[in-house]
């Protein structure tokens, strides 16, 4: 598809504008880091400001309720299952979406009608062959403060309340010039019995396809944030003392100690572990650019959060 081209001329052009096919970390880290008007003493110093993704980390407690009601689940398809079936896993299907574009008071900073179909496009590429996002509805609402609006504010509460659409397995994305120097952030699965009306994905505008919040401007902030809504954590939670499934509850992404930025090929975090770190896995914090997979055992997981969670609620 021309899309599907053009984002790989965009990872090439990415790549080769750095000077040379692979950048390290270190390299990388080296040059003051700017993004939509702040300047960091380097890329990772963004990273650890926590800009990447403002999406709340589950404590354990959290996680292991999730993890008995996923199990619960599974548990409950095995049980229907007929003698020599497969091991049941829950199908993907097709998931509607509500985009909501915030703007300024004055109507400044929309994205155009063809960076919102873009940001669907990647979606459907990144998700390919299990889910299929289908846009329902854009809306554009002019509003000074949820137009900058963060996590666990007034602002965001106000706008989610007046603006979101659909039941649990509706997808409301938001889109605006949000504060903090965020790129976004997500609800999980889990959060929607006890806040249903602020389940959804917020993304900053400017990291929509040709978006200006390069290199995170290919729209893998909107599959990243997608993903936590879809029930993923981060493959660097529990760094490098996760055993088996671990801090991100899958089996087949290798542990890595922290985040990784940049496209560092060959990064190995945890070398008692098997496997390097995870730098293409969607829910990494790498450039965009270097962003494109989801393993089978990620993809398993959400269809069953989703099941659990969100279909039919």
């Amino acid at each position: 598809m021309l899309f599907d081209v053009l984002k790989h001329s965009a990872i090439a052009v990415a790549l080769c504008a750095a000077g040379m096919a692979v950048v390290s970390a270190q390299q990388a880290d080296e040059r003051p880091f700017a993004i939509e008007g702040r300047t960091f003493v380097n890329q990772g110093a963004f990273i650890a400001a926590g800009h990447r993704c403002g999406t709340p980390q589950h404590d354990d407690e959290r996680m292991s309720e999730v993890d008995r009601v996923l199990a619960a689940h599974k548990a409950k398809l095995q049980k229907w299952a007929k003698p020599g079936d497969p091991t049941p896993q829950a199908a993907g299907g097709v998931i509607n979406v509500y985009v909501h574009v915030i703007t300024a008071s004055n109507g400044t900073g929309a994205p155009t009608s063809q960076q919102i179909t873009n940001q669907i496009n990647v979606l459907n590429q990144a998700y390919g062959g299990q889910w299929t996002f289908n846009l329902v509805q854009t809306t554009v609402t002019a509003n000074t403060a949820w137009y900058t609006m963060q996590p666990g504010t007034t602002a965001e509460r106000d706008a989610k309340n007046a603006l979101r659409q659909g039941t649990a397995d509706d997808l409301n994305i938001y889109l605006a010039n949000i504060g903090g120097g965020l790129l976004g952030w997500a609800t999980f699965p889990s959060d929607y019995t006890r806040s249903p009306m602020m389940d959804g994905v917020v993304v900053l505008t400017a990291s929509l396809p040709g978006g200006s919040a390069a290199p995170y401007n290919l729209g893998d902030t909107g599959t990243h944030e997608v993903g936590h809504w879809m029930g993923l954590y981060h493959t660097f939670q529990g760094g490098c003392a996760r055993q088996d499934t671990g801090g991100d509850g899958v089996a087949d992404t290798p542990a890595e100690k922290s985040p990784a930025y940049g496209c560092p090929t060959g990064r190995d975090s945890c070398k008692n572990l098997a496997g390097l770190d995870p730098i293409s896995n969607f829910m990494d914090y790498t450039d965009d650019a270097c962003m494109n997979t989801f393993s089978n055992g990620q993809f398993s997981r959400m269809a069953t959060a989703f099941a659990s969670y969100r279909a039919g609620k």
